[in-house]
């Protein structure tokens, strides 16, 4: 079996051994670094009532952990499904360098696992969105960006 698929099979085997053990839903990851699995995760939603603890994140938070680094140049991530809009997010804030996904978000929604919602949502207008969304103190935290801009010792990201 090529490398490929022997991290996809770890993600998958995640994914699987996640949905065994009711941690969260039927979704796995890891992330490779020169040709070795540095961390995975599977989807820790309802076992750790944490709706942000998606495979993905999971796998990126444990790798960024272990590389002592918030950031994953050289690192490709294998995850079980096509990212949701979430994790696709924090999946480009961390800059590996590939994702390889099995299954696609058509397969997800066919499981009753649809983010097709939260694509059209992102589209819209704050005002327009399901959710409430108000905005406040614009001034106040724009000031505060304006001194993120001047700051001389920042780290960059």
């Amino acid at each position: 079996m090529n490398n490929h698929k022997r991290f996809m099979q770890a993600a998958i085997n995640l994914a699987q051994k996640g949905m065994e053990s009711n941690t969260g839903g039927p979704f796995g990851a890891v992330v490779v670094k020169n040709n070795e699995i540095i961390a995975e995760g599977c989807n820790r939603v309802t076992s750790s009532n944490d709706p942000t603890a998606h495979a993905e994140v999971v796998a990126i938070r444990e790798a960024c952990r272990v590389l002592n680094t918030f950031q994953l140049t050289g690192c490709t991530v294998y995850t079980s499904c096509e990212p949701c809009p979430m994790c696709l997010g924090a999946i480009y804030w961390a800059r590996p360098d590939k994702v390889i996904y099995a299954a696609t978000k058509e397969d997800a929604a066919d499981a009753q696992f649809d983010d097709h919602f939260i694509y059209e949502e992102m589209e819209l207008q704050p005002v327009q969105r399901k959710i409430k969304f108000e905005n406040l103190m614009r001034k106040e935290a724009q000031e505060v960006f304006q001194g993120w801009k001047s700051k001389e010792d920042k780290t960059q990201y």
